[in-house]
């Protein structure tokens, strides 16, 4: 068996990781990064950039919230059923780790809002070629990841890391399986977990969340993220948090489905459940968090968006809402997108002539759904959505021609929670005491949402990773046998 020694040993190159490996070795530590995929970044190759707090951009633009706001709002939105100090140590450093990455060369284009409604915390980072998006962070990745290789950072790539070694009540090490079977056992005096939480898989979602992946949720899959830190911790005493999925929602695979047609189907119009009937405001449902928190909530965790041919004409000149993951404004070209992809084949929308043909193509109850469209269009002629208030702006009729249905899920970027760890990222042990050597940051260890993501507060999933995996860096850093 190899064996190698280095100062600090973290478990994976995603976004915590390379933060912390970056932070480290520029502090003058030796440090020695596996990732058992054969490329760094993980889960923020598909992110479009940070949160920020009180960062020089939105101070400039006067924007807010402020630290402390943003800790109230923080603390108010989670009903204080969160760790108040990680939570307070992560917004205070959230808006100098945006100056810290660009000292390293990442540009952010602007202080942007997911809805209405919404702080303007994300950073968006600005992409080597195109405009910020989905996907855009990459880029971020990318320096981190050539900044840490320029530091001396050692990263060994399609490496698995399967073991957590502790002696003496100390990790000193992790036990390694590289990419052509050798194995490595790794020494280190503090050893990072951060490898992304369990997004990816299946028998972990179930287990601790209750969804069923490909059945009733349909995350967001990301090659690698399958919960292996958080054991590793667990089996050397860590504690466990809650662990939920960051939920959002949508029309399975919603990349591969065109963004005209995944908007106009998330637009705030008739949404119904297999029953037939609303189960709540349209008008939230830009709040991708809240909004599959309802469809969790219905039979068989489904909804339906239903529009007819009146609305789809209104659409075709302006969306009501709209979002910057998702930046469209109208759905022009409708009926060659929908041709086009009623004839791909791959379902979750309908097109038909009646309501009873439609709720034969889609299983939705007729009686339910005919009714429920009798008292919504009474609500939309009277202005007041008696129902949930609706916005009277949004209340149009159904009136038929032709109809359509986009079938949503919950779907998720990722897991949140597992390893229990305390505001300076140490892993804290059965005995409510630091496990000495053993830090964790990003997923593996978030449990600061309660039971929604902040989505009031966008960004928060990546400035979580990039600030906490600073923290351990620099905690480590003052460690006295370091």
């Amino acid at each position: 068996m190899k064996k190698t020694q280095s100062d600090v040993i973290i478990i994976a190159a995603g976004a915590a990781g390379l933060a912390a490996a970056v932070s480290a070795a520029q502090s003058g530590l030796s440090v020695t990064v596996f990732e058992k995929n054969d490329v760094t970044g993980g889960t923020a190759n598909r992110g479009m950039g940070p949160l920020g707090i009180e960062s020089r951009h939105t101070r400039a633009r006067l924007l807010q919230p402020t630290k402390d706001e943003a800790f109230k709002v923080f603390m108010d939105y989670t009903h204080w059923r969160v760790d108040a100090k990680l939570v307070r140590a992560f917004l205070n450093k959230s808006g100098d780790t945006i100056h810290w990455l660009e000292s390293l060369g990442v540009e952010f284009v602007e202080p942007a809002t997911y809805f209405t409604g919404s702080y303007q915390t994300w950073h968006l980072v600005k992409p080597e070629t195109g405009q910020p998006g989905p996907g855009g962070a990459a880029t971020m990745m990318k320096i981190l990841t050539q900044k840490a290789i320029e530091l001396g950072v050692d990263i060994i790539l399609e490496s698995t890391v399967n073991q957590i070694i502790k002696e003496n009540n100390i990790v000193v090490g992790v036990k390694v399986t590289d990419k052509v079977g050798n194995k490595i056992e790794a020494r280190a005096k503090a050893v990072i977990v951060a490898t992304g939480g369990f997004g990816n898989s299946p028998e972990m979602i179930r287990e601790h969340t209750g969804f069923e992946m490909d059945k009733d949720i349909y995350p967001f899959r990301i090659s690698g993220v399958t919960g292996d830190g958080i054991r590793m911790a667990w089996e050397v005493g860590a504690q466990k948090t809650e662990m939920s999925m960051e939920l959002v929602y949508g029309m399975p695979d919603p990349m591969n489905v065109p963004p005209q047609l995944h908007e106009a189907c998330r637009q705030p119009h008739l949404f119904v459940n297999y029953l037939g009937e609303r189960f709540m405001n349209e008008a939230i449902m830009a709040n991708v968090t809240f909004t599959g928190n309802a469809l969790s909530l219905q039979k068989d965790k489904t909804g339906f968006l239903i529009f007819d041919e009146n609305i789809l004409q209104i659409m075709a000149n302006d969306f009501d809402t709209r979002n910057r993951v998702f930046p469209k404004t109208n759905f022009e070209n409708a009926q060659t997108i929908i041709d086009a992809y009623l004839a791909s084949g791959k379902g979750n929308f309908y097109v038909a002539d009646t309501i009873e043909d439609l709720c034969q193509q889609t299983g939705l109850d007729l009686d339910g759904l005919t009714e429920t469209i009798k008292n919504y269009n009474a609500f939309c002629q009277n202005g007041y959505d008696e129902q949930f208030n609706k916005e009277r702006k949004y209340l149009r009729p159904l009136t038929g021609g032709k109809w359509y249905a986009g079938r949503h899920f919950p779907s998720a970027y990722g897991s949140a929670g597992g390893i229990k760890i305390n505001e300076k990222t140490e892993v804290i042990g059965q005995d409510w005491r630091p496990i000495k050597g053993l830090y964790a940051a990003g997923t593996d260890a978030c449990s600061i949402y309660g039971d929604s993501y902040p989505f009031i507060f966008p960004g928060t999933s990546m400035g979580f990773a990039i600030n906490t995996g600073r923290i351990a860096a620099e905690n480590i850093v003052k460690t006295p046998n370091l």
